[in-house]
C-alpha cells in the first residue's frame, strides 16, 4: 500500500522487472475491502497512508490472521521512529525498512519469498 501515485508506479515496474505481480492500494482501507480475494504473499505496507494509518492496518492484518496465515508483512516508510519501528516488529511486521533503501532491498525481499514460496512446494 502507497498513497503516492509516482512511488507505487515505480515499485509496480521494479516487481514486474523482478517477474512477479503485483496489486497496488492507495489506502488501507481499499486493501483489507479487498484482502482474501487473490493469494497475497508480500505486503510492502507504508505507515502514513491517508484515513487508516499502517500499523492499524496491520494490527487488522493480525486479528485476521486467525482466519488464514497471514502473508509476509514489511513497513516502508519515510519516518525513522524507533517507537514506531518496535510497535511494527511486535505486531508481526517482518521488517522495517525506510524508503530510500527500498528500491535496494527489493530484489532481496522478492527473492527470499520465491524461495520461501519454492520451499513451500515440495512434498517431501
Amino acid at each position: 500500500m502507497e498513497d503516492n501515485p509516482h512511488i507505487r508506479q515505480l515499485l509496480q515496474d521494479e516487481i514486474h522487472d523482478e517477474g512477479h505481480r503485483m496489486i497496488g492500494f492507495s489506502s488501507a482501507e481499499d486493501f483489507l475491502a479487498a484482502y482474501g480475494e487473490a493469494p497475497i504473499d508480500l505486503i510492502l505496507l507504508d505507515l502514513m497512508l491517508p484515513g487508516m494509518d499502517g500499523l492499524s492496518c496491520l494490527q487488522q492484518l493480525k486479528i485476521d490472521q486467525s482466519k488464514d496465515a497471514c502473508p509476509r508483512v514489511v513497513i516502508v516508510t519515510a519516518l525513522d521512529d524507533a517507537e514506531k519501528r518496535r510497535i511494527a516488529l511486535a505486531n508481526g511486521a517482518e521488517e522495517y525498512i525506510l524508503k530510500p533503501d527500498l528500491f535496494l532491498r527489493l530484489p532481496d525481499l522478492l527473492q527470499s519469498q520465491t524461495t520461501v514460496t519454492e520451499q513451500a512446494g515440495r512434498q517431501p
